[in-house]
């Protein structure tokens, strides 16, 4: 199998953030952008896994017969969209007609 490709990206890091990865190298004894990548790779894997649970606690709301069971699930899910919508919107949300 042939090496992965490698592809070049610039970004730009909050000062804290960078801070941060530059103590983790250090620690580790490794380069900050090695702590990027592997901060990265952590990252979507902790994206499939929440959009797995999500898709599993789906089916369980559609295969849900029991009306408490129901509820449950529902809120559940509604919790699991809600905080993932926080996450995206750095706790920043705006719902219509309730803005000032």
């Amino acid at each position: 199998m042939p090496a992965a490709k490698h592809v070049r990206r610039s970004v730009s890091l909050p000062a804290p953030i960078a801070k941060q990865v530059g103590r983790i190298a250090k620690s580790d004894r490794s380069s900050d952008n090695r702590v990027l990548v592997e901060l990265i790779e952590l990252g979507i894997e902790a994206r499939k896994q929440r959009e797995k649970a999500f898709f599993e606690l789906a089916e369980r709301f559609r295969n849900a017969s029991d009306p408490e069971e129901v509820k449950r699930l529902g809120d559940k899910m509604g919790l699991m969209v809600f905080k993932d919508l926080m996450r995206r919107n750095a706790g920043k949300l705006s719902f219509a007609g309730c803005d000032e």
